[in-house]
C-alpha cells in the first residue's frame, strides 16, 4: 500500500522518553509511520508508552531494526537531519523546501523516509551517506543542539503545511456572518442622519467630502452583523440620551 506520509526514523534513540515524545509530536501532525533503529533501552520500552500520552498507537505501529539499512531498505528516497555541516555531497533543504519535496514524491507514490540521530551526537556521516537528501534546520549557531522530539516536531509542522493541512489565517465568526453590502449602507446612512440633526457636516462646503470620507471607512471596516446592530444600537442611545439632556 502506497504510504501517504513519510516514515519518520529514529536512529539510536537513546531515552524511551524522547521516543514517546517523539510519537506526540508526530500524531500531533498526521504522520503515524515510525521506524526505531537499535534503540539502546531495547523494546518495548514503557517509558516512550508513558510519555507518548495519546499517541501510544504510534508506537503500536512502530517497526524496529537492528540496522539503518534494514529500516530503509523499501523506501525510494530518504532525507536525513542534521545542525552542522558534513564533509558529503549531497543537497541541503530547509525543512519547508523538503517536506515540499516530500509531498510532491509521495504525490507520486514513492515511499519517503526522514532520518533522525541519537540525542547525543546526531546522525553519524555513515548513516548520512544513506540518505539522498540533508534537512538544515536553521538554529543558533552557538546552541545548535536539538531535542529528538524538537526536531521531529519541527519537520512534522512542515509536513502538515506542505500537505496543505494548515490554513494561514483564519477568522472565527463567533455565530455571526460578515455583513451585506446592503446592511452596510443602511448604517452609514443612519449615521450621516444623525450627525446632520448634529450639525457635524461644517462648513456646507465640506459637508460632501466629509460623507465621503465617512463612506470609504465603513467600506474599509470588515464588519459583521453583530457589528452592525451594535452601532445602530449605541448610536440610538447616544441619541436619545441627547435628546432627554
Amino acid at each position: 500500500m502506497r504510504a501517504m506520509t513519510p516514515t519518520f526514523v529514529l536512529t539510536r534513540p537513546q531515552m524511551g522518553e524522547n521516543i514517546g515524545a517523539a510519537a506526540r509530536a508526530m500524531l500531533n501532525f498526521g504522520v503515524d509511520r515510525m521506524r526505531i533503529v537499535a534503540p539502546r533501552d531495547g523494546w518495548p520500552n514503557p517509558a516512550a508508552v508513558a510519555m507518548a500520552s495519546g499517541a501510544g498507537r504510534v508506537l503500536d505501529a512502530a517497526t524496529v531494526h537492528d540496522d539503518l539499512a534494514g529500516s530503509l531498505s523499501d523506501c525510494t528516497y530518504v532525507y536525513a537531519t542534521t545542525a552542522r555541516q558534513r564533509d558529503l555531497t549531497k543537497s541541503v533543504l530547509s525543512p519547508e523546501a523538503a517536506m515540499q519535496d516530500a509531498a510532491a514524491r509521495i504525490a507520486e507514490g514513492q515511499h519517503v523516509a526522514v532520518l533522525f540521530g541519537p540525542e547525543r551526537s546526531g546522525l553519524e556521516n555513515e548513516d548520512i551517506a544513506q540518505a539522498n537528501a540533508l534537512i538544515s534546520v536553521p538554529v543558533n549557531p552557538e546552541f545548535p543542539s536539538l531535542n529528538l522530539a524538537q526536531c521531529v516536531l519541527l519537520v512534522g509542522y512542515e509536513w502538515m503545511r506542505a500537505a496543505g493541512a494548515v490554513t494561514a489565517v483564519t477568522t472565527e465568526m463567533a455565530g455571526t456572518d460578515w455583513a451585506t453590502g446592503d446592511e452596510v449602507e443602511h448604517l452609514a446612512r443612519h449615521f450621516e442622519e444623525r450627525l446632520e440633526e448634529a450639525g457635524f457636516f461644517f462648513p456646507d462646503h465640506k459637508a460632501a467630502s466629509m460623507k465621503v470620507n465617512l463612506r470609504n471607512m465603513w467600506s474599509r471596516m470588515p464588519l459583521t452583523r453583530a457589528d452592525v446592530q451594535t452601532l445602530h444600537g449605541t448610536l440610538r442611545q447616544m441619541v436619545r440620551w441627547a435628546r432627554t439632556r
